[in-house]
């Protein structure tokens, strides 16, 4: 018999935390492995849904700011690196999902127009034509993004 450590127990994943991290891939763990350590830095689901609505703003606002203690509001100084960081996260999927789109479109002009055509038209290489629609758009992408109303 072989143990695992920390995989014997399966974790009950905390559906709050799975709907506020739906941009982090769901089967790879890393849902899991973010809601921990928000948690055992005292950050709240509420907190990192916050922070990703306003983009990081209240962040940017208050280190820009320079103030002594700046951190403090957020939970200090790692908690607002973990927070920085899960919106650079969110970002980086909404980029993602914009590359898949445009990658969606290019192939299906390519169906009509030739590859210098659209290539003048996006102010890239013919090259470069070719790879973006190779790409492709390789979902799962979150839905809408959390601050539109519907």
């Amino acid at each position: 018999m072989s143990s695992q450590p920390r995989g014997d127990n399966p974790v009950v994943a905390d559906p709050q935390w799975q709907q506020v991290l739906t941009h982090r891939a769901a089967d790879d763990g890393s849902r899991d492995a973010a809601a921990a350590r928000f948690t055992e830095r005292g950050i709240t689901p509420e907190q990192v849904s916050a922070v990703i609505a306003d983009c990081g703003d209240a962040l940017y606002s208050a280190a820009a700011g320079g103030k002594s203690g700046w951190a403090e509001p957020f939970g200090g100084p790692l908690a607002v690196a973990l927070l920085a960081a899960e919106v650079s996260i969110f970002a980086a999927h909404l980029n993602s999902r914009a590359s898949g789109v445009r990658s969606a479109a290019v192939a299906g002009l390519l169906d009509e127009y030739s590859a210098v055509t659209v290539a003048s038209e996006l102010g890239v290489a013919r090259q470069k034509v070719y790879e973006i629609a190779r790409a492709g758009l390789r979902p799962p992408y979150i839905e809408q993004v959390p601050w539109r109303a519907s």
